[in-house]
């Protein structure tokens, strides 16, 4: 691991399931669209969801697919899954929008993200979002959950021409906060496109693990956002020998 002194100067953050708990939303949001296609079960049709999301937005992320396309690609799946096993694109873009509307409703930030962001930049640190999500619908919810005020930089995947685990988006935001990446750290829930790929890009990574899925990393981990005050507190105070 790059060798990291003193406390950072900025702080980036992944957003969905580390500032924002996406998984309630996207819950919500996977019932709506069961209704809709008469799909029974909700643990298998999660399962597959999941699955297919990751497959699909990564095939978005390498230029495989367009937006548009992993979203069908994704609504097709959970179709054919309850039965339906022809869908127009039109018939994909309307079930997508009753999963949109019935995600937002269900937006929420966690209860310790504010509180922490307001500490951190108490303490003089530049704080920046890295996202896989795209610019207007990462920024929606910012808005939405009153959260943007918080950040000098959010940098999306769309926007960046890159995502996460590439190093290129990490560089982009410390480019846009004026902070080399030794200096910075970067938090977020996923262990290869978060911790390892900050790592890649000479971040400092913590693992924010909230759901305890990864006990056997050596990344720096925290299992809620209230776990990254003493980590900062602990490295300024290393950093002028009183640790």
């Amino acid at each position: 691991m790059p060798e990291h002194t003193g406390a950072p100067t900025a702080i980036l953050f992944d957003l969905d399931d580390t500032l924002i708990d996406d998984h309630a939303a996207s819950s919500n949001g996977l019932r709506a669209l069961m209704h809709h296609l008469g799909h029974p079960d909700f643990t298998s049709a999660r399962q597959l969801w999941d699955v297919q999301t990751d497959l699909s937005f990564n095939a978005y992320l390498a230029g495989r697919l367009t937006l548009t396309q992993q979203r069908h690609e994704r609504i097709r799946a959970l179709a054919t899954h309850a039965g339906h096993t022809t869908l127009s694109d039109h018939h994909c873009d309307d079930l997508y929008q009753h999963y949109l509307t019935a995600h937002r409703n269900a937006w929420r930030a966690f209860d310790d993200t504010d509180t922490t962001l307001t500490q951190l930049a108490q303490r003089g640190i530049t704080l920046g979002v890295v996202t896989n999500g795209t610019h207007a619908f990462q920024h929606d919810k910012l808005t939405a959950l009153n959260l943007a005020h918080h950040f000098s930089a959010v940098v999306c995947s769309d926007t960046a021409g890159a995502g996460k685990p590439d190093p290129r988006i990490f560089h982009a935001a410390c480019t846009q906060l004026n902070t080399p990446p030794d200096q910075t750290w970067h938090v977020g829930d996923q262990l290869r496109a978060d911790a390892l790929g900050a790592l890649t890009a000479g971040l400092r990574p913590v693992l924010c693990d909230r759901q305890s899925r990864n006990p056997h990393t050596d990344i720096p981990t925290i299992t809620d956002l209230n776990g990254l005050i003493p980590l900062v507190a602990d490295a300024a105070a290393a950093a002028v020998g009183l640790l």
